[in-house]
């Protein structure tokens, strides 16, 4: 690129992290359990039985990390709160030690010149409220969200202007209700569709309350979008690739900008009776909910073929970083997902595709007409540190090179992006992969066992970083 940069001069470059995945004090100053506090507990739900408990303290130790981020120029950091430090019971009375955390790691980041980035809901549900209704799948939960939400759209009015409704909403659904990867460890299809669209009546309604109460700046929810490929120009294979971003990308998208199902999708699941239940005044709401932004969690891309009917359905998922274990997966008479032989792929078998990121801002730009706020990019690997306490991560820094130079591609044809925000700004758990897959600048001594003294070193890539953010993205050497 030349020495005049096409990111604009308020772009966010920032960092992203998530309440269990970083902060630990999983039970102290009256925060209750959420339904991952639960989970890990149960035999063979995590890569070697890790959990949150500890995680990389940074509950005890933001002021060290805000210093790093500091040190490295960055200008946003998104972090999620957890529920249980408000509403240790999901509701009732507020837990106001809880809620000054989040009032000093606020005042630390703006102290500090950093733009915090909230995000609401982060896959940690107060275990009580899963408990009581069975959490998204009772209505219950749009009152007790928004209720939630709403304390801290007043504590953090006047400071905190880049808010995420709810984080990757298709993964936790899917995983949660059709995989029984993640809490509640349900496999049912029909269960699935209908949590959905209670988290997506939830999520409507928390926009609209941050609306009603003229909050100054943004919302938007933050969904995790792996554009589909055909695999060829078999016609076959490209009715496939449509069928796949209809069902796995537009059943979530279409709804978060217009308040729409896609048509064929949710004419199909009707016919195989699965489909939500629609109660009058559901798609009025649905479509009054306008976020401000399309937030995107961007990764791979996933290429389709043809799958019949007595086709492959749900594969292996490689959890192990064994790279090859995962297998072929898809829905039976709609798709499948194969590998693309053009792209290579981590350890956990995930794409590396960067110009996926900028054919992904195109989609959205001209589907919704929505500015984009990149919410989670990044490479999950294994780091090594030397004797001197280096990590010459040169991997993490082409990947993140290669996806920036993309954005600035789609940004220079009109695509209205407001910021970048790697995953993550340190190591932190990965929710089935344990402490051994890192994704971050900063170096935690914490092993996969977890055991370690939490030592935080630079990365190589720390440094990279820091370069591009102090040119603006005008160069990334």
């Amino acid at each position: 690129m030349t020495e005049q940069s096409v990111f604009p001069k308020d772009f966010l470059w920032g960092s992203a992290s998530a309440a269990y995945q970083v902060e630990g004090a999983w039970d102290e100053d009256g925060k209750g359990p959420s339904v991952w506090d639960e989970f890990v507990r149960i035999p063979g739900k995590t890569f070697k039985a890790t959990n949150g408990d500890l995680a990389v303290d940074h509950y005890h130790r933001y002021h060290e990390d805000i210093a790093l981020m500091k040190e490295q120029g960055l200008k946003a950091y998104r972090f999620s709160v957890a529920w249980t430090r408000i509403f240790p019971e999901g509701r009732g009375e507020i837990n106001q030690a809880g809620l000054d955390f989040y009032v000093r790691l606020v005042d630390e980041l703006i102290a500090n010149g950093i733009e915090p980035v909230l995000t609401l809901y982060h896959w940690d549900l107060p275990k009580a409220l899963q408990e009581a209704y069975g959490g998204w799948e009772s209505r219950e939960i749009i009152d007790d969200f928004v209720n939630y939400a709403a304390v801290l759209f007043e504590t953090f009015r006047d400071k905190v202007h880049y808010w995420v409704s709810l984080n990757e909403q298709n993964i936790f659904i899917q995983m949660g209700y059709m995989l029984a990867l993640h809490p509640p460890g349900v496999t049912d299809e029909k269960r699935m569709y209908a949590a959905n669209h209670i988290a997506n009546l939830a999520n409507a309604s928390v926009i609209n309350k941050f609306h009603e109460m003229k909050m100054p700046g943004k919302i938007g929810p933050s969904f995790a979008y792996s554009p589909n490929y055909a695999f060829d120009s078999d016609p076959k294979n490209v009715l496939a690739a449509e069928n796949a971003e209809d069902l796995m990308a537009h059943w979530w998208m279409d709804i978060y900008a217009w308040g729409q199902y896609p048509i064929a999708m949710f004419d199909l699941l009707q016919k195989r009776g699965v489909a939500p239940t629609i109660e009058s005044g559901d798609m009025e709401l649905l479509q009054s909910a306008k976020p401000d932004f399309m937030g995107m969690n961007y990764y791979q891309t996933a290429t389709n073929m043809y799958n019949p009917l007595d086709g492959v359905g749900q594969g292996k998922m490689n959890t192990t970083g064994k790279k090859g274990s995962s297998g072929e997966s898809g829905v039976p008479g709609l798709y499948k997902k194969v590998a693309n032989p053009y792209v290579d792929r981590t350890n956990w078998d995930w794409e590396i595709d960067p110009m996926g990121i900028h054919i992904a801002l195109r989609r959205i730009t001209s589907r919704y007409r929505l500015p984009v706020l990149i919410t989670e990019n990044g490479l999950g690997e294994y780091d090594k540190i030397t004797e001197d306490h280096e990590i010459h991560d040169a991997y993490r820094i082409k990947y993140l090179k290669d996806h920036v130079a993309e954005v600035g591609a789609a940004i220079s044809e009109g695509c209205q992006v407001l910021g970048y925000c790697t995953w993550s700004y340190t190591d932190l758990l990965s929710w089935l992969n344990g402490y051994q897959k890192r994704y971050g600048f900063v170096y935690i001594d914490q092993d996969e066992t977890q055991e370690g003294s939490l030592k935080r070193y630079k990365k190589d890539s720390y440094y990279w970083y820091q370069r591009v953010i102090a040119t603006n993205g005008a160069t990334f050497d």
